[in-house]
């Protein structure tokens, strides 16, 4: 054993989370390369934790930021619900209950207890969340128009699936028999379990290495410092209180549009976002859970006070988030809560109201959604059942110094990947015919919005195709005068071939169809008329920009291959 550590200075509190990220780090490699679903190993649809005893966060590792904060509301409900007191060393906990977890029921969370090895004292928590292709919902795959909780799979409220070092066998054949999938399910399970023992392994050479009580100091430290930080930074903006709304398309039951509304108030000890005034729960499955809200709001509060440092409690202590129980970011028992798409635009519409006071902070909004897809059906030479899935990225805002990048994941996933295609063809009946970014799709400005993409996809054996998008209807919104691009939309091509509508939906598709799915760019950032012509010329040359865009969006004349300086000129005086 290592020689402990007398002291917790500032020299060992940052060795501490150095070794704390280190841990982390390892969890995520180990559930990489042994999980089973590509949505986990490819996409990154993760989120990993580590905790003090009181379930503050002290380290993460890298992915999606919606799913870490969220893992913060789910540690204490999950403690609260099983009771420390129960905690026993090897036991792993599996809880997915929506309210609790803060996500839909099929990003399966484990959280774990970790016990100093010296003192047998319980000193820290693991928690992992990933998303789990089938656990018996109504409908295989995406759930898009449940009414109730009771439709969206197996739930578990907190419940031991390895007591005291040993699997729970029974809890194992609910979680086999509850799937469609039960074989992925199960490997995508032991993937989770295998990355908590590596965390338990690294935590405990943490213990023996700097002491228990060293480390805790350590965590307190590191605590203090997160928050002067975050207080320091929140010092440096607007004090004040604004306000903005925004439309999510509907819930997957009706056709109506759904408000959100938020104010942002902004003093010396406090930020606070404020839902109240959106929308009340809806039928459909767009509610989000409290914890699910809150952490959509600790993304946008730590890109505004603390971007470049690593997370811990301390960041988040002036943050308050308000949204009424019963409301739509505040989802209660039985309300349906799969398709939280709706984050997206709880998020983006937090910088919409502080785009006033912070207009050189902000950027223009972002394609505005998570413009998804997913085949399901049955694989012609295995017999076995598949549910693939793709997040489309899209373009990003621009802002008063630059263009908005082109093709990324939405703000609140932006560590995900796409699926790549080569998955896509050998898992699925289909084959991407093309896959771009997508000309003119940013919005026009003195700074031009970030691209979207458009992807074909032919479907080459029978099987059902799920739309998820819930930014079709409203167009990004842009800034200082800069334009607003086309939003999302995915058409399908079915038989003759007709038309279907764009949207959220699922449709049984067969051999020889077509889906053309084009996500939206990014809002554009003051006049477009101000944009200097020779960045309008390179736009042209890279197929950013249409020559006829270029003209009637920018008023630049691009011909054989070059500005007409006098056409544009005169173009841009009347």
């Amino acid at each position: 054993m290592v020689q402990q550590s007398t002291g917790s200075d500032g020299v060992v509190t940052e060795m501490v989370r150095s070794h704390l990220a280190s841990a982390a780090e390892e969890m995520r490699r180990t559930l990489i390369r042994t999980a089973f679903n590509p949505v986990i190993y490819d996409v990154l649809d993760f989120g990993i934790s580590i905790y003090d005893r009181n379930r503050d966060l002290v380290a993460e590792a890298p992915g999606i930021p919606a799913f870490i904060g969220a893992n913060d509301y789910a540690i204490k409900k999950g403690v609260e619900y099983v009771g420390e007191e129960n905690m026993e060393p090897g036991d792993i906990v599996i809880m997915n209950y929506p309210y609790w977890s803060s996500a839909h029921t099929s990003d399966m969370t484990l959280f774990a207890p970790v016990f100093d090895p010296t003192t047998r004292e319980l000193a820290a928590y693991e928690c992992i969340r990933a998303h789990w292709i089938d656990i018996g919902a109504k409908d295989p795959g995406y759930v898009l128009d449940s009414n109730s909780i009771h439709q969206e799979g197996i739930v578990f409220p907190g419940t031991k699936v390895y007591a005291r070092g040993e699997p729970v066998p029974q809890i194992l054949e609910i979680l086999r028999f509850n799937s469609r999938a039960p074989e992925t399910l199960l490997g995508d399970l032991n993937a989770q379990i295998a990355a908590v023992r590596t965390g338990e392994r690294r935590l405990h050479r943490v213990f023996e290495k700097f002491g228990l009580e060293p480390v805790k100091r350590s965590f307190e430290q590191l605590f203090e410092r997160g928050e002067r930080q975050s207080m320091e930074a929140l010092a440096t903006l607007p004090h004040g209180t604004w306000s903005a709304t925004d439309y999510l398309d509907d819930d997957g039951i009706s056709d109506e549009m759904i408000e959100i509304k938020v104010a942002v108030t902004i003093n010396d000890k406090e930020f606070k976002v404020d839902y109240t005034g959106s929308s009340p729960a809806v039928p459909g499955p767009v509610n989000m859970p409290f914890g699910g809200t809150y952490s959509t709001c600790k993304i946008a509060f730590k890109s505004l006070t603390t971007p470049m440092l690593p997370s811990n409690a301390g960041n988040y202590r002036p943050l308050s988030v308000v949204a009424p129980p019963g409301s739509l970011l505040h989802a209660v028992y039985p309300a349906a809560t799969y398709t939280l798409w709706t984050g997206h635009v709880a998020f983006e519409v937090i910088f919409k109201a502080l785009a006033a006071p912070l207009l050189d902070r902000i950027s223009a909004c972002s394609g505005g959604d998570l413009p998804g897809f997913q085949m399901n059906g049955i694989n012609p030479r295995t017999g076995r059942f598949y549910a693939l899935s793709n997040n489309e990225p899209i373009g990003y805002g621009a802002s008063s110094e630059h263009d908005g990048s082109n093709a990324l994941q939405t703000h609140t996933a932006n560590i995900a990947r796409n699926t790549p295609t080569e998955v896509l063809e050998m898992r699925t009946g289909m084959m991407i015919e093309r896959l771009e970014l997508l000309t003119d799709s940013g919005g026009a400005g003195r700074f031009r919005g970030g691209l979207g993409v458009r992807r074909d996809i032919r479907i080459v054996e029978d099987g059902e195709i799920l739309s998820v998008m819930k930014k079709t209807k409203t167009r990004p919104w842009a800034l200082a005068g800069g334009k607003e691009p086309e939003p999302c939309s995915m058409r399908m091509f079915v038989g003759t071939p007709r038309e279907i509508k764009v949207g959220t939906y699922r449709a049984k598709v067969r051999k020889g169809d077509l889906c053309v799915l084009e996500s939206a760019g990014g809002g554009g950032f003051g006049d477009p008329r101000e944009r200097d012509p020779a960045m309008i010329l390179e736009d042209v040359l890279d197929e950013y920009v249409s020559v006829d865009t270029a003209r009637d969006e920018y008023g630049v004349v691009i011909s054989a291959g070059r500005v007409d300086l006098d056409a544009t000129k005169k173009l841009r005086a009347g």
